[in-house]
């Protein structure tokens, strides 16, 4: 057996943290005095982390999240208490599972984008789950084109392919025209009839979101959709914005 030929074959195989690595581990192994079986787990143990790592990689990559927004850096104490309470269970990723949707209301610069940012990081890489973020205007924006090009329902299946959509400021767009409401409101219905879930930010509370779809009726209709699955949290209290203001006028 030529041992120079290995890297190649472990390679051929797809095993490319063994083919990387094979050395290392066989000095780690003469020097400890491991058996064959203690050997092959440690290979097989680190094939498995390096794709591990590589898929949450690629995922975060695909998700488009905003960069730099994880609980690590969120002060959780400054949380909503309903957040608060809710965010073990979020974490499990049930509610993505299930279809379910989760509703973050509150006025500009209340942490909701921030908060919905790190969850979905945090879903990506503790459960590997298909998260995608796009502020609304984007979301609109691609869904007209695949409208004018005829590739509407393909754009509709690819997306589904996400476990969770992230809307972002869904409330701040509100100057749409009949055809991005028309749109906006099939991606809502059809997520909803395949039980996609959705994660939807907005500063507009649901009484306000005709002036979304302009027809207090379409509104009801995206409206009874969202909630009929739904957990809905309230960010209240100062933007954090003003206060980092405030405190760097300050120094």
């Amino acid at each position: 057996m030529n041992p120079d030929s290995l890297p190649i074959i472990l390679r051929s195989l797809n095993l490319p943290a063994m083919a990387r690595l094979h050395p290392e581990a066989i000095t780690r192994a003469e020097e400890g005095n491991w058996g064959y079986l203690r050997f092959l787990h440690y290979l097989a143990e680190t094939e498995a982390n390096d794709r591990l790592a590589r898929r949450i990689e690629r995922l975060l990559k695909d998700a488009g999240l905003p960069p730099g927004q994880t609980f690590d850096q969120l002060d959780q104490g400054k949380l909503p208490d309903k957040a608060r309470r809710q965010l073990a269970n979020l974490l499990s990723g049930d509610f993505v599972r299930r279809g379910d949707t989760l509703l973050a209301f509150g006025l500009p610069g209340r942490g909701k984008t921030a908060f919905c940012a790190a969850l979905g990081r945090a879903l990506i890489e503790k459960h590997q789950l298909k998260i995608l973020f796009l502020p609304a205007f984007k979301l609109v924006a691609r869904l007209l084109v695949a409208k004018r090009d005829l590739k509407f329902d393909a754009l509709l299946a690819k997306l589904h392919r996400f476990d969770a959509v992230i809307v972002d400021d869904l409330g701040s767009y509100i100057e749409q025209s009949p055809a991005e409401v028309d749109v906006l409101f099939s991606f809502f219905a059809d997520r909803y009839e395949k039980q996609r879930s959705l994660i939807v930010t907005s500063n507009l509370v649901f009484s306000q979101w005709d002036k979304i779809f302009k027809n207090p009726m379409t509104a009801q209709a995206v409206v009874d959709r969202l909630v009929h699955r739904a957990i809905v949290l309230e960010f209240t209290g100062e933007s954090f914005r003003a206060k980092a203001a405030k405190q760097r006028q300050a120094s």
